[in-house]
């Protein structure tokens, strides 16, 4: 990849988080990088090639922070507390206006996004429960492949913001509320002793 075309995907990335797929546009992208559309086109031929390669790269990025996480973490709950803090603050807090402009008006390629992380979460929550049932601090009868899914699921959902509006459900609250609703159902009482450290809270 050329250097030019790595700083357009930057720029792309960072306009396109800040303001979302649709509201941005080709002129807007040319201008902040002080070039011709036309050479912005000899890149990207239109602007679903450039954001098919955004959410890519995106996905890419996050997929090897998680890894990063994974091979150097040794208790699974915190493990999914560090996972949560870098994918915010990759997604510079997950504003859910640019995701819902991506599925309403480029659902293909939010739909190839969408099975590349359903793929990639699902083994990542497996090897998390694997974890935790080897430690003693998730429930040895958990069904994985369930826990796994619905998880996935779970943090679809709350992406919803008919569901969820931002008012009412700011989203760095929302994300530690759905993970400790999905850790009180799966712990054992040594995993809820770690969770309450962590959430400051004091549950049976």
């Amino acid at each position: 990849m050329t250097e030019i075309k790595t700083e357009i995907l930057q720029k792309s990335t960072e306009m396109f988080l800040d303001l979302g797929f649709k509201s941005v546009t080709m002129d807007d992208i040319s201008s902040e990088m002080g070039m011709s559309k036309k050479t912005l086109y000899s890149y990207f031929k239109n602007k679903e090639e450039l954001i098919t390669e955004v959410t890519l790269a995106i996905s890419n990025t996050i997929c090897g922070g998680i890894d990063h996480i994974c091979s150097t973490s040794t208790n699974p709950i915190e493990e999914l507390y560090d996972i949560k803090k870098m994918v915010l603050k990759s997604l510079k807090g997950d504003k859910t206006s640019p995701i819902h402009q991506l599925q309403r008006y480029y659902p293909r390629v939010h739909q190839k996004v969408t099975a590349i992380q359903f793929e990639y979460m699902k083994e990542c929550v497996n090897k998390n429960l694997e974890l935790g049932i080897e430690q003693g601090l998730y429930r040895d009868n958990l069904d994985k492949d369930f826990v796994s899914r619905i998880y996935y699921v779970g943090l679809q959902g709350i992406k919803d913001l008919h569901l969820f509006p931002n008012t009412q459900f700011p989203v760095q609250k929302l994300h530690d509320h759905y993970l400790e609703y999905h850790l009180r159902g799966i712990v054992t009482p040594a995993g809820r002793k770690i969770l309450n450290l962590i959430t400051n809270t004091n549950h049976d």
